[in-house]
């Protein structure tokens, strides 16, 4: 129960990796707030859902609002909301390019700037911002989700200095999955997927599973002297 009387807040939670994170969450005692703009796919005692749409800057600020006055406070904030609009760069349109950075970079911001200065007020916390693979390495017909994914690095380094300033145990770290086997992969050919496993030193996709360990690592007390950090959860992925 290392989240025992935590409150944890879960964007992109109604399915994959976001579910994972929150049922993981959920099992070691946190009460976790679930959020998406889809249907929950699964329910579970000590998981609320809250209909959420991150790129609506008003909208996020309503939510703190409502989670602070219900629960009090917001200890852990795992980033998790993300999509795809993939297309070459010579043919990517304004709307692929703002839709994505809309909701997986603004979207992360749009939490941040409530919910890391509230953890500094409470005395501590830990977000957690899921980045990827794609943006550390790049990849090919993902101009928009490699920059928002880069994007959200920086930012954890940022806020990790920004919010321990005052000498406050807020710690901000960011995990990035290589190819985790989530509904989007299952749609992909398996000659693909073989390729993608042939790219690890492991030689098989990651599991939703697994990304939710590393996620309650940094979100515990076991990790209270890490922040400012990039974990690839990926199998030892070289592209």
């Amino acid at each position: 129960m290392r989240l025992e009387g935590k409150i944890a807040v879960v964007t992109g939670a109604a399915k994959g990796i976001g579910k994972e994170i929150a049922i993981e969450f959920a099992r070691e005692g946190a009460k976790v707030i679930a959020c998406d703009m889809a249907e929950m796919t699964y329910e579970m005692e000590n998981v609320d859902y809250f209909k959420l749409n991150v790129a609506d800057s008003e909208g996020c600020k309503v939510f703190f609002d409502a989670a602070i006055e219900k629960y009090g406070q917001i200890d852990i904030l795992v980033n998790n909301a993300g999509i795809t609009r993939d297309s070459m760069t010579r043919k990517m349109t304004d709307a692929q390019w703002n839709l994505v950075l809309d909701v997986n970079l603004k979207g992360v911001f749009n939490l941040v700037r409530y919910i890391g200065p509230q953890m500094e007020t409470i005395g501590g916390g830990s977000i957690i911002n899921v980045s990827s693979v794609v943006g550390v390495f790049g990849n090919i017909g993902q101009a928009n989700y490699a920059a928002t994914k880069a994007g959200i690095i920086g930012l954890t380094k940022t806020w990790a200095k920004e919010f321990a300033r005052k000498g406050v145990p807020v710690r901000v770290n960011a995990i990035a999955p290589g190819y985790t086997m989530t509904d989007i992969l299952k749609t992909v050919p398996q000659e693909l997927l073989d390729k993608f496993a042939k790219l690890t030193m492991l030689k098989r996709l990651g599991q939703p599973e697994e990304i939710a360990k590393a996620t309650l690592f940094l979100a515990s007390n076991d990790a209270s002297y890490v922040t400012g950090q990039t974990i690839q959860v990926d199998g030892g992925m070289r592209l």
